[in-house]
Protein backbone atom coordinates (compact mmCIF):
# COMPACT_ATOMS: atom_id res chain seq x y z
CA UNK A 1 0.00 0.00 0.00
CA UNK A 2 1.36 3.40 -0.91
CA UNK A 3 1.89 6.23 1.53
CA UNK A 4 -0.98 8.14 -0.01
CA UNK A 5 -3.36 5.33 0.89
CA UNK A 6 -2.53 5.51 4.57
CA UNK A 7 -5.44 6.35 6.82
CA UNK A 8 -7.93 4.19 4.90
CA UNK A 9 -7.19 0.68 6.17
CA UNK A 10 -10.02 -1.12 7.97
CA UNK A 11 -9.40 -3.31 10.99
CA UNK A 12 -11.78 -6.06 9.84
CA UNK A 13 -9.78 -6.80 6.70
CA UNK A 14 -7.04 -9.42 6.45
CA UNK A 15 -4.43 -6.73 5.88
CA UNK A 16 -5.67 -4.81 8.91
CA UNK A 17 -5.17 -7.86 11.11
CA UNK A 18 -1.65 -8.37 9.73
CA UNK A 19 -0.78 -4.73 10.47
CA UNK A 20 -2.04 -5.15 14.04
CA UNK A 21 0.02 -8.33 14.42
CA UNK A 22 3.20 -6.60 13.21
CA UNK A 23 2.85 -3.71 15.64
CA UNK A 24 1.99 -5.97 18.58
CA UNK A 25 4.94 -8.30 17.94
CA UNK A 26 7.28 -5.35 17.46
CA UNK A 27 6.32 -3.60 20.68
CA UNK A 28 6.32 -6.95 22.49
CA UNK A 29 10.00 -7.44 21.72
CA UNK A 30 10.94 -4.33 23.66
CA UNK A 31 8.35 -5.08 26.34
CA UNK A 32 9.57 -8.62 26.92
CA UNK A 33 13.13 -7.43 27.42
CA UNK A 34 11.85 -5.02 30.04
CA UNK A 35 10.38 -7.88 32.08
CA UNK A 36 12.42 -11.02 31.51
CA UNK A 37 15.88 -9.55 32.17
CA UNK A 38 15.00 -8.65 35.78
CA UNK A 39 14.21 -12.28 36.53
CA UNK A 40 17.53 -13.43 35.07
CA UNK A 41 19.80 -10.98 36.94
CA UNK A 42 20.88 -13.26 39.82
CA UNK A 43 21.74 -16.06 37.37
CA UNK A 44 23.60 -13.66 35.05
CA UNK A 45 25.59 -12.39 38.01
CA UNK A 46 26.53 -15.91 39.07
CA UNK A 47 27.48 -17.09 35.56
CA UNK A 48 29.52 -14.01 34.60
CA UNK A 49 30.92 -13.20 38.03
CA UNK A 50 29.32 -9.76 37.96
CA UNK A 51 29.10 -7.25 40.79
CA UNK A 52 25.85 -5.57 41.75
CA UNK A 53 26.90 -2.39 39.92
CA UNK A 54 27.38 -4.43 36.73
CA UNK A 55 23.93 -5.95 37.10
CA UNK A 56 22.51 -2.47 37.54
CA UNK A 57 24.19 -1.44 34.29
CA UNK A 58 22.74 -4.51 32.57
CA UNK A 59 19.37 -2.86 33.08
CA UNK A 60 20.42 0.77 32.89
CA UNK A 61 22.52 0.61 29.71
CA UNK A 62 19.34 -0.36 27.86
CA UNK A 63 17.17 2.20 29.65
CA UNK A 64 19.73 4.96 29.13
CA UNK A 65 19.85 4.80 25.34
CA UNK A 66 16.14 4.10 25.12
CA UNK A 67 15.14 7.05 27.30
CA UNK A 68 17.69 9.38 25.74
CA UNK A 69 16.81 8.65 22.11
CA UNK A 70 13.13 7.67 22.07
CA UNK A 71 11.90 11.17 21.17
CA UNK A 72 14.48 11.39 18.40
CA UNK A 73 13.32 7.99 17.16
CA UNK A 74 9.75 9.24 16.91
CA UNK A 75 10.89 12.32 14.98
CA UNK A 76 12.90 10.18 12.54
CA UNK A 77 9.81 8.08 11.85
CA UNK A 78 7.69 11.16 11.22
CA UNK A 79 10.25 12.51 8.75
CA UNK A 80 11.59 9.46 6.89
CA UNK A 81 8.72 7.03 7.20
CA UNK A 82 7.40 5.21 10.25
CA UNK A 83 7.55 1.76 8.67
CA UNK A 84 11.13 2.30 7.47
CA UNK A 85 12.39 3.45 10.87
CA UNK A 86 10.36 0.74 12.64
CA UNK A 87 11.97 -1.97 10.49
CA UNK A 88 15.41 -0.48 11.05
CA UNK A 89 14.73 -0.61 14.79
CA UNK A 90 13.60 -4.24 14.64
CA UNK A 91 16.72 -5.33 12.72
CA UNK A 92 18.95 -3.31 15.04
CA UNK A 93 17.24 -4.77 18.11
CA UNK A 94 17.62 -8.33 16.81
CA UNK A 95 21.34 -7.95 16.05
CA UNK A 96 21.94 -6.46 19.49
CA UNK A 97 19.93 -9.28 21.09
CA UNK A 98 22.17 -11.84 19.40
CA UNK A 99 25.19 -9.97 20.75
CA UNK A 100 23.67 -10.07 24.26
CA UNK A 101 23.15 -13.82 23.99
CA UNK A 102 26.74 -14.38 22.86
CA UNK A 103 28.33 -12.03 25.42
CA UNK A 104 31.44 -13.72 26.90
CA UNK A 105 31.55 -11.39 29.90
CA UNK A 106 29.48 -8.78 31.71
CA UNK A 107 31.18 -5.82 29.97
CA UNK A 108 30.22 -7.05 26.51
CA UNK A 109 26.69 -7.73 27.75
CA UNK A 110 26.36 -4.17 29.06
CA UNK A 111 27.63 -2.71 25.76
CA UNK A 112 25.24 -4.90 23.77
CA UNK A 113 22.36 -3.83 26.00
CA UNK A 114 23.15 -0.18 25.26
CA UNK A 115 23.07 -0.92 21.53
CA UNK A 116 19.81 -2.81 22.05
CA UNK A 117 18.30 0.31 23.63
CA UNK A 118 19.04 2.28 20.45
CA UNK A 119 17.02 -0.26 18.49
CA UNK A 120 14.23 0.03 21.03
CA UNK A 121 14.21 3.81 20.63
CA UNK A 122 13.72 3.37 16.87
CA UNK A 123 11.00 0.71 16.95
CA UNK A 124 8.97 1.68 20.04
CA UNK A 125 7.56 5.01 18.78
CA UNK A 126 6.67 3.55 15.39
CA UNK A 127 4.53 0.75 16.78
CA UNK A 128 1.67 2.95 17.99
CA UNK A 129 2.28 5.71 15.44
CA UNK A 130 1.77 3.30 12.53
CA UNK A 131 -1.59 2.24 13.90
CA UNK A 132 -2.69 5.83 14.25
CA UNK A 133 -1.50 6.68 10.75
CA UNK A 134 -2.68 3.76 8.60
CA UNK A 135 -6.10 2.85 10.02
CA UNK A 136 -9.34 4.55 9.13
CA UNK A 137 -10.39 7.05 11.85
CA UNK A 138 -13.34 4.85 12.80
CA UNK A 139 -11.02 1.90 13.46
CA UNK A 140 -8.21 3.63 15.33
CA UNK A 141 -9.80 3.29 18.75
CA UNK A 142 -10.43 -0.48 18.57
CA UNK A 143 -7.05 -1.03 16.87
CA UNK A 144 -5.12 0.72 19.63
CA UNK A 145 -7.28 -0.98 22.25
CA UNK A 146 -6.34 -4.39 20.80
CA UNK A 147 -2.70 -3.30 20.57
CA UNK A 148 -2.73 -2.40 24.25
CA UNK A 149 -4.55 -5.57 25.33
CA UNK A 150 -2.44 -7.98 23.29
CA UNK A 151 0.70 -6.16 24.39
CA UNK A 152 -0.47 -6.72 27.93
CA UNK A 153 -0.54 -10.45 27.33
CA UNK A 154 3.14 -10.38 26.40
CA UNK A 155 3.90 -8.35 29.52
CA UNK A 156 1.99 -10.88 31.61
CA UNK A 157 3.84 -13.90 30.25
CA UNK A 158 7.23 -12.16 30.16
CA UNK A 159 8.36 -12.83 33.74
CA UNK A 160 6.98 -16.38 33.66
CA UNK A 161 8.65 -17.10 30.32
CA UNK A 162 11.89 -15.54 31.52
CA UNK A 163 11.90 -17.68 34.64
CA UNK A 164 11.24 -20.82 32.60
CA UNK A 165 14.07 -20.05 30.20
CA UNK A 166 16.51 -19.23 32.99
CA UNK A 167 15.62 -22.44 34.83
CA UNK A 168 15.76 -24.46 31.61
CA UNK A 169 18.07 -23.75 28.65
CA UNK A 170 19.69 -20.76 30.36
CA UNK A 171 19.55 -16.97 30.58
CA UNK A 172 21.04 -16.43 27.11
CA UNK A 173 17.80 -17.70 25.61
CA UNK A 174 15.89 -14.68 26.89
CA UNK A 175 17.77 -12.71 24.23
CA UNK A 176 17.72 -15.40 21.54
CA UNK A 177 13.92 -15.39 21.84
CA UNK A 178 13.94 -12.02 20.07
CA UNK A 179 15.38 -13.44 16.86
CA UNK A 180 12.34 -15.42 15.64
CA UNK A 181 10.08 -12.60 16.81
CA UNK A 182 12.11 -10.11 14.78
CA UNK A 183 12.01 -12.34 11.71
CA UNK A 184 8.22 -12.55 11.93
CA UNK A 185 7.88 -8.79 12.41
CA UNK A 186 10.11 -8.03 9.43
CA UNK A 187 8.22 -10.44 7.16
CA UNK A 188 4.76 -9.17 8.09
CA UNK A 189 5.69 -5.47 8.16
CA UNK A 190 7.46 -5.55 4.81
CA UNK A 191 4.48 -7.16 3.11
CA UNK A 192 1.42 -5.71 4.78
CA UNK A 193 2.17 -2.42 6.57
CA UNK A 194 1.84 0.76 4.46
CA UNK A 195 4.40 3.50 4.73
CA UNK A 196 3.35 6.72 6.45
CA UNK A 197 5.09 9.93 7.38
CA UNK A 198 4.31 13.46 8.44
CA UNK A 199 4.35 15.34 5.14
CA UNK A 200 4.47 18.63 7.04
CA UNK A 201 7.53 17.75 9.12
CA UNK A 202 10.18 20.40 8.73
CA UNK A 203 13.17 21.82 10.52
CA UNK A 204 16.30 20.14 11.84
CA UNK A 205 16.56 17.17 14.14
CA UNK A 206 17.61 18.08 17.65
CA UNK A 207 20.60 15.74 17.66
CA UNK A 208 22.53 18.02 20.01
CA UNK A 209 19.69 17.99 22.53
CA UNK A 210 19.36 14.21 22.31
CA UNK A 211 23.09 13.68 22.90
CA UNK A 212 23.24 16.17 25.78
CA UNK A 213 20.21 14.58 27.41
CA UNK A 214 21.62 11.06 27.08
CA UNK A 215 25.09 12.10 28.30
CA UNK A 216 23.59 13.92 31.29
CA UNK A 217 21.52 10.89 32.25
CA UNK A 218 24.53 8.63 31.73
CA UNK A 219 26.85 10.71 33.93
CA UNK A 220 24.30 11.01 36.73
CA UNK A 221 23.48 7.30 36.49
CA UNK A 222 27.17 6.42 36.73
CA UNK A 223 27.59 8.65 39.79
CA UNK A 224 24.60 7.12 41.55
CA UNK A 225 25.66 3.57 40.71
CA UNK A 226 29.31 4.08 41.71
CA UNK A 227 28.29 5.81 44.94
CA UNK A 228 27.46 2.40 46.35
CA UNK A 229 31.21 1.66 46.43
CA UNK A 230 32.04 4.97 48.14
CA UNK A 231 32.07 8.68 47.39
CA UNK A 232 35.31 8.80 45.43
CA UNK A 233 36.45 11.88 43.46
CA UNK A 234 35.27 10.15 40.28
CA UNK A 235 31.74 9.93 41.67
CA UNK A 236 31.69 13.65 42.44
CA UNK A 237 33.14 14.58 39.06
CA UNK A 238 30.61 12.42 37.23
CA UNK A 239 27.72 13.84 39.24
CA UNK A 240 28.74 17.44 38.68
CA UNK A 241 29.37 16.77 34.99
CA UNK A 242 25.90 15.24 34.69
CA UNK A 243 24.30 18.30 36.27
CA UNK A 244 26.25 20.65 33.99
CA UNK A 245 25.29 18.64 30.92
CA UNK A 246 21.67 18.75 32.08
CA UNK A 247 21.87 22.52 32.36
CA UNK A 248 23.39 22.72 28.86
CA UNK A 249 20.55 20.51 27.60
CA UNK A 250 17.96 22.95 28.98
CA UNK A 251 19.76 25.90 27.38
CA UNK A 252 19.87 24.16 24.00
CA UNK A 253 16.20 23.16 24.23
CA UNK A 254 15.22 26.74 25.03
CA UNK A 255 17.16 28.21 22.10
CA UNK A 256 16.77 25.66 19.30
CA UNK A 257 13.86 26.26 16.89
CA UNK A 258 12.90 22.55 16.83
CA UNK A 259 13.65 21.21 20.32
CA UNK A 260 13.38 17.55 21.26
CA UNK A 261 11.79 18.70 24.52
CA UNK A 262 9.64 21.83 24.03
CA UNK A 263 10.00 23.52 27.41
CA UNK A 264 6.86 25.52 26.70
CA UNK A 265 4.84 22.41 27.51
CA UNK A 266 5.73 22.91 31.16
CA UNK A 267 3.92 26.25 31.28
CA UNK A 268 0.87 24.05 31.78
CA UNK A 269 0.56 23.51 35.52
CA UNK A 270 -1.32 20.27 34.89
CA UNK A 271 1.34 18.88 32.54
CA UNK A 272 4.10 19.68 35.03
CA UNK A 273 2.18 18.14 37.92
CA UNK A 274 1.34 14.91 36.13
CA UNK A 275 4.96 14.46 35.05
CA UNK A 276 6.08 14.92 38.66
CA UNK A 277 3.63 12.18 39.62
CA UNK A 278 5.04 10.04 36.80
CA UNK A 279 8.60 10.50 38.06
CA UNK A 280 7.63 9.45 41.59
CA UNK A 281 5.53 6.41 40.76
CA UNK A 282 7.69 4.96 37.98
CA UNK A 283 10.86 5.39 40.03
CA UNK A 284 9.16 3.35 42.75
CA UNK A 285 7.85 0.72 40.32
CA UNK A 286 11.29 0.20 38.79
CA UNK A 287 12.92 -0.07 42.20
CA UNK A 288 10.38 -2.65 43.36
CA UNK A 289 10.62 -4.79 40.22
CA UNK A 290 14.43 -4.67 40.28
CA UNK A 291 14.87 -5.71 43.91
CA UNK A 292 11.85 -7.95 44.48
CA UNK A 293 13.10 -10.71 42.18
CA UNK A 294 16.51 -10.57 43.90
CA UNK A 295 14.84 -10.82 47.31
CA UNK A 296 12.68 -13.75 46.20
CA UNK A 297 15.59 -15.71 44.74
CA UNK A 298 18.42 -14.92 47.16
CA UNK A 299 16.52 -14.59 50.46
CA UNK A 300 13.26 -16.51 50.04
CA UNK A 301 14.90 -19.24 47.95
CA UNK A 302 12.39 -19.13 45.10
CA UNK A 303 13.42 -20.43 41.69
CA UNK A 304 13.60 -17.99 38.75
CA UNK A 305 10.39 -19.52 37.41
CA UNK A 306 8.44 -18.89 40.63
CA UNK A 307 10.00 -15.43 40.99
CA UNK A 308 8.83 -14.54 37.49
CA UNK A 309 5.37 -15.92 38.18
CA UNK A 310 5.16 -13.72 41.28
CA UNK A 311 4.83 -10.60 39.11
CA UNK A 312 2.18 -11.95 36.75
CA UNK A 313 -0.84 -10.98 38.93
CA UNK A 314 0.02 -7.29 38.51
CA UNK A 315 -0.38 -7.38 34.73
CA UNK A 316 -3.41 -9.67 34.92
CA UNK A 317 -5.19 -7.21 37.22
CA UNK A 318 -4.37 -4.34 34.91
CA UNK A 319 -5.60 -6.20 31.84
CA UNK A 320 -8.86 -7.19 33.51
CA UNK A 321 -9.78 -3.94 35.22
CA UNK A 322 -7.86 -1.05 33.64
CA UNK A 323 -10.63 -0.14 31.21
CA UNK A 324 -13.17 -0.07 34.06
CA UNK A 325 -10.84 2.01 36.19
CA UNK A 326 -10.39 4.34 33.24
CA UNK A 327 -14.13 4.81 32.83
CA UNK A 328 -14.43 5.46 36.57
CA UNK A 329 -11.68 8.06 36.39
CA UNK A 330 -13.32 9.69 33.40
CA UNK A 331 -16.55 9.97 35.35
CA UNK A 332 -15.16 11.28 38.64
CA UNK A 333 -12.01 13.00 37.35
CA UNK A 334 -8.34 12.02 37.69
CA UNK A 335 -7.62 13.61 41.07
CA UNK A 336 -8.89 10.76 43.23
CA UNK A 337 -7.45 7.89 41.12
CA UNK A 338 -4.07 9.63 40.93
CA UNK A 339 -4.16 10.18 44.70
CA UNK A 340 -5.42 6.85 45.96
CA UNK A 341 -3.75 4.73 43.26
CA UNK A 342 -0.20 5.59 44.42
CA UNK A 343 -1.23 5.31 48.08
CA UNK A 344 -2.66 1.83 47.42
CA UNK A 345 0.59 0.90 45.66
CA UNK A 346 2.51 2.18 48.68
CA UNK A 347 0.44 -0.10 50.93
CA UNK A 348 1.31 -3.04 48.66
CA UNK A 349 5.01 -2.19 48.83
CA UNK A 350 4.85 -2.04 52.64
CA UNK A 351 3.23 -5.48 52.63
CA UNK A 352 6.29 -6.72 50.75
CA UNK A 353 8.28 -6.15 53.93
CA UNK A 354 6.83 -9.48 55.10
CA UNK A 355 8.81 -11.23 52.35
CA UNK A 356 11.92 -12.91 53.71
CA UNK A 357 13.48 -16.28 54.44
CA UNK A 358 10.95 -19.14 54.40
CA UNK A 359 8.23 -16.88 53.00
CA UNK A 360 5.13 -18.40 51.48
CA UNK A 361 4.17 -17.15 48.03
CA UNK A 362 0.44 -17.45 48.75
CA UNK A 363 0.50 -15.90 52.21
CA UNK A 364 3.28 -13.31 51.94
CA UNK A 365 4.00 -12.44 48.31
CA UNK A 366 0.64 -12.69 46.53
CA UNK A 367 -1.29 -10.32 48.87
CA UNK A 368 1.40 -7.64 48.49
CA UNK A 369 1.56 -8.01 44.71
CA UNK A 370 -2.24 -7.98 44.44
CA UNK A 371 -2.55 -4.76 46.44
CA UNK A 372 0.18 -3.08 44.41
CA UNK A 373 -1.40 -4.27 41.16
CA UNK A 374 -4.75 -2.86 42.23
CA UNK A 375 -3.16 0.54 42.81
CA UNK A 376 -1.41 0.45 39.43
CA UNK A 377 -4.70 -0.44 37.77
CA UNK A 378 -6.34 2.56 39.39
CA UNK A 379 -3.69 5.12 38.44
CA UNK A 380 -2.02 4.25 35.12
CA UNK A 381 -4.90 4.83 32.69
CA UNK A 382 -5.97 8.20 34.19
CA UNK A 383 -2.31 9.23 34.20
CA UNK A 384 -2.12 8.67 30.43
CA UNK A 385 -5.34 10.55 29.77
CA UNK A 386 -4.38 13.48 31.99
CA UNK A 387 -1.04 13.91 30.22
CA UNK A 388 -2.87 14.29 26.91
CA UNK A 389 -5.56 16.52 28.38
CA UNK A 390 -2.91 18.93 29.62
CA UNK A 391 -1.90 20.13 26.15
CA UNK A 392 -3.45 21.16 22.87
CA UNK A 393 -4.10 18.35 20.43
CA UNK A 394 -1.26 19.45 18.16
CA UNK A 395 1.15 18.72 21.03
CA UNK A 396 -0.37 15.34 21.95
CA UNK A 397 2.36 13.23 20.36
CA UNK A 398 5.27 15.08 21.93
CA UNK A 399 3.45 15.29 25.28
CA UNK A 400 2.99 11.52 25.46
CA UNK A 401 6.59 11.07 24.32
CA UNK A 402 7.90 13.37 27.05
CA UNK A 403 5.87 11.50 29.64
CA UNK A 404 7.16 8.18 28.31
CA UNK A 405 10.75 9.43 28.51
CA UNK A 406 10.14 10.76 32.04
CA UNK A 407 8.89 7.35 33.16
CA UNK A 408 11.89 5.57 31.71
CA UNK A 409 14.37 8.12 33.09
CA UNK A 410 12.77 7.75 36.53
CA UNK A 411 13.27 3.99 36.34
CA UNK A 412 16.85 4.44 35.20
CA UNK A 413 17.76 6.70 38.12
CA UNK A 414 15.91 4.54 40.66
CA UNK A 415 17.76 1.37 39.67
CA UNK A 416 21.02 3.32 39.90
CA UNK A 417 20.37 4.98 43.25
CA UNK A 418 18.34 2.55 45.35
CA UNK A 419 21.01 -0.07 46.10
CA UNK A 420 23.43 2.63 47.26
CA UNK A 421 20.77 4.27 49.40
CA UNK A 422 19.88 0.88 50.87
CA UNK A 423 23.51 -0.06 51.58
CA UNK A 424 23.86 -2.84 48.98
CA UNK A 425 26.99 -2.94 46.84
CA UNK A 426 29.70 -5.18 45.38
CA UNK A 427 28.95 -8.88 45.75
CA UNK A 428 26.63 -8.36 48.72
CA UNK A 429 23.63 -9.23 46.53
CA UNK A 430 24.71 -12.88 46.91
CA UNK A 431 24.50 -12.72 50.72
CA UNK A 432 20.91 -13.31 51.95
CA UNK A 433 21.23 -11.23 55.12
CA UNK A 434 22.62 -8.22 53.22
CA UNK A 435 19.95 -8.45 50.55
CA UNK A 436 17.18 -8.76 53.14
CA UNK A 437 18.32 -5.68 55.05
CA UNK A 438 18.73 -3.60 51.89
CA UNK A 439 15.38 -4.77 50.53
CA UNK A 440 13.54 -3.54 53.60
CA UNK A 441 15.22 -0.13 53.40
CA UNK A 442 14.56 0.15 49.65
CA UNK A 443 10.89 -0.76 49.99
CA UNK A 444 10.43 1.99 52.58
CA UNK A 445 11.97 4.46 50.11
CA UNK A 446 9.73 3.21 47.29
CA UNK A 447 6.65 3.48 49.49
CA UNK A 448 7.67 7.05 50.32
CA UNK A 449 8.02 7.91 46.62
CA UNK A 450 4.56 6.51 45.90
CA UNK A 451 3.03 8.43 48.78
CA UNK A 452 4.72 11.60 47.52
CA UNK A 453 3.24 11.00 44.07
CA UNK A 454 -0.23 10.66 45.55
CA UNK A 455 0.15 13.83 47.61
CA UNK A 456 1.39 15.79 44.57
CA UNK A 457 -1.65 14.66 42.62
CA UNK A 458 -4.03 15.56 45.44
CA UNK A 459 -2.57 19.04 45.88
CA UNK A 460 -2.07 20.03 42.23
CA UNK A 461 -4.64 18.25 40.03
CA UNK A 462 -8.23 19.44 39.97
CA UNK A 463 -10.98 16.87 39.76
CA UNK A 464 -12.67 18.39 36.71
CA UNK A 465 -9.72 18.74 34.35
CA UNK A 466 -11.05 16.00 32.05
CA UNK A 467 -14.64 17.21 31.86
CA UNK A 468 -16.05 19.78 29.44
CA UNK A 469 -16.32 23.12 31.17
CA UNK A 470 -13.52 22.34 33.59
CA UNK A 471 -10.66 24.76 34.03
CA UNK A 472 -8.44 22.65 31.79
CA UNK A 473 -10.30 21.20 28.85
CA UNK A 474 -9.58 17.74 27.40
CA UNK A 475 -8.28 18.64 23.98
CA UNK A 476 -6.60 15.32 23.34
CA UNK A 477 -7.11 11.87 24.73
CA UNK A 478 -5.98 8.37 23.91
CA UNK A 479 -7.74 6.42 21.21
CA UNK A 480 -8.36 3.34 23.33
CA UNK A 481 -10.86 4.30 25.99
CA UNK A 482 -8.07 4.81 28.50
CA UNK A 483 -6.26 1.47 28.76
CA UNK A 484 -3.43 2.66 26.48
CA UNK A 485 -0.82 2.84 29.18
CA UNK A 486 -1.65 -0.34 31.06
CA UNK A 487 1.43 -2.34 30.15
CA UNK A 488 4.08 0.25 29.44
CA UNK A 489 4.85 3.75 30.58
CA UNK A 490 2.37 6.15 29.03
CA UNK A 491 1.74 6.26 25.31
CA UNK A 492 4.67 5.95 23.00
CA UNK A 493 5.52 9.11 21.09
CA UNK A 494 3.88 9.49 17.73
CA UNK A 495 1.36 11.78 16.17
CA UNK A 496 -1.96 10.92 17.80
CA UNK A 497 -4.51 11.68 15.15
CA UNK A 498 -7.43 11.75 17.49
CA UNK A 499 -9.02 14.96 16.32
CA UNK A 500 -8.96 17.13 13.28
CA UNK A 501 -8.23 20.80 13.26
CA UNK A 502 -6.99 23.07 16.01
CA UNK A 503 -8.39 23.01 19.49
CA UNK A 504 -10.78 25.70 20.51
CA UNK A 505 -11.70 27.07 23.89
CA UNK A 506 -9.56 27.37 26.99
CA UNK A 507 -7.12 24.56 26.25
CA UNK A 508 -4.59 23.82 28.92
CA UNK A 509 -1.36 24.04 27.03
CA UNK A 510 1.13 26.46 25.59
CA UNK A 511 0.45 28.23 22.36
CA UNK A 512 3.61 28.46 20.34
Amino acid sequence: MATSEAGTLRLGTAQGRWVLLATVLGSSMAMLDGTVVNVALPRIGADLGASLASLQWTLNAYLLTLAGLILLGGALGDRYGRRRVFLLGVVWFAIASAACAAAPNIHVLIAARAVQGVGGALLTPGSLAMLQAVFHPDDRSPAVGLWSGLGGVSAAIGPFLGGWLVDGPGWRWIFLLNLPLAAAVIAVTSRYVPESRDEGASGRFDVTGALLGALSLGAITYALTAAGEGLSPGVWVSGVLGVLLGAAFLVVERRTPDPMLPLGLFTSRLFTAVNLVTLCVYAAFSGVFFLLVVQLQIVAGFSPLVSGFALVPITVLMLLFSARAGRLGKRIGPRLPLTFGPLLCAAGVLLMLRTGAHSSYWLDVLPAVAVMGSGMTLLVAPLTATVLAAVEVRHAGIASGVNNAAARAAGLLAVAALPALAGLSGDAYRVPSSVDSAFHTAMLICAGLLAAGGLIAFSTIRGNVLTPGGEERPVAEPNCEWPCGTTTPPLDPGRLQTHEGPATGPAAGPKN
